[in-house]
């Protein structure tokens, strides 16, 4: 699969830098001691926003691999045709004014299951401010999606759902032996997710029993409309920083999970939705495995945009 390559503007920036000083030192002094003398100032050069990591951006719907993608929408086991299956995972591309500042893609598809989509929106962001850089900014814009999202600013500790067990665990978290429980298959979901996925989807707003605590005591989901509710958690090993917000929903057409991670790598902001859909309001979209599908996705993204 091939990918366009990032262009780092570090090295332009100090080739920038360089000429202004050097005609900051061969212009001649102004009688009057103007403002406009501000080339051969090493602390003005000092406090001038930085450029970030990146200067563009890949095309969104080839950044995942087709494996990642396929396993992301399955089917009904039926086989696709080569156009069909061109159609589903070659995915849509976004229509953005300049594809080096922001890019996207969207998939889907539909199965007896449920439909299942897929969006990823990727943004260079770039800082008109002077004295800020590009990675401030961007580190300021995903502290005000993290907020809003109900997880704290970069370098302070998440607290856990009000109605979940406390975990310091979080999902995706690499051990000491280098591993990922969200790619072993060995492991299973982390407590955290676990957690997550019960205040999401399987614990009521008065406490009573939600998804998996059924009255027969089969673990089937509950009579009547599932309860919906939000929960939000850092994921500290995915890029500079990063988060997943679960979200369980029900409407007139039916019941839907939607799974969103948002994280940061340099002056890049990256956020990428994972939802199905079930007509059927008793079959509640499994909270553990579109978290992990998603996480695992997110992983993928940020090792390729560190390429």
């Amino acid at each position: 699969m091939q990918r366009r390559s990032f262009v780092p503007t570090a090295a332009l920036a100090a080739a920038a830098a360089l000429t202004v000083g050097l005609a900051g030192c061969s212009g001649g002094s102004s009688a009057t001691g103007g403002a406009d003398e501000k080339g051969g100032d090493p602390a003005a050069l000092a406090q001038s926003g930085q450029p970030g990591r990146y200067s563009t951006l890949p095309d969104a719907c080839r950044l995942p691999a087709e494996s990642t993608v396929r396993s992301l929408l399955p089917g009904d086991g039926k086989r696709l045709t080569g156009e069909e299956a061109a159609q589903v995972y070659g995915g849509q591309a976004d229509v953005t004014y300049d594809t080096d500042r922001r890019v996207g893609c969207r998939w889907k598809r539909e199965s007896t299951a449920g439909t299942r989509h897929l969006t990823l929106d990727i943004q260079r962001v770039v800082s008109y401010d002077t004295k800020i850089s590009d990675d401030d900014r961007a580190r300021e814009l995903y502290g005000e999606r993290a907020l809003a999202a109900g997880v704290p600013q970069e370098g302070t500790e998440s607290a856990p759902p009000s109605d979940a067990p406390s975990s310091s665990a979080t999902p995706g978290k690499k051990d000491g032996k280098g591993g990922k429980d969200a790619k072993d298959g060995k492991g299973g979901a982390t407590e955290a997710r676990r957690a997550a996925g019960d205040a999401a989807g399987g614990v009521s707003a008065d406490g009573g029993p939600g998804k998996g605590e059924g009255e027969d005591g089969k673990g089937g989901a509950p009579s009547g409309s599932p309860s919906t509710g939000t929960t939000a958690q850092t994921l500290d090993d995915l890029g500079d920083a990063g988060f997943l917000q679960d979200a369980l929903a029900t409407a007139d057409s039916g019941v839907h999970r939607d799974i969103t991670v948002v994280f940061r790598t340099s002056n890049v902001i990256v956020t990428l939705t994972y939802d199905q859909w079930s007509t059927d309001k008793t079959r509640v979209p499994e909270s553990g495995e579109l978290q992990d599908k998603a996480h695992a996705l997110a992983e993928e993204l940020a090792d390729s945009l560190s390429e």
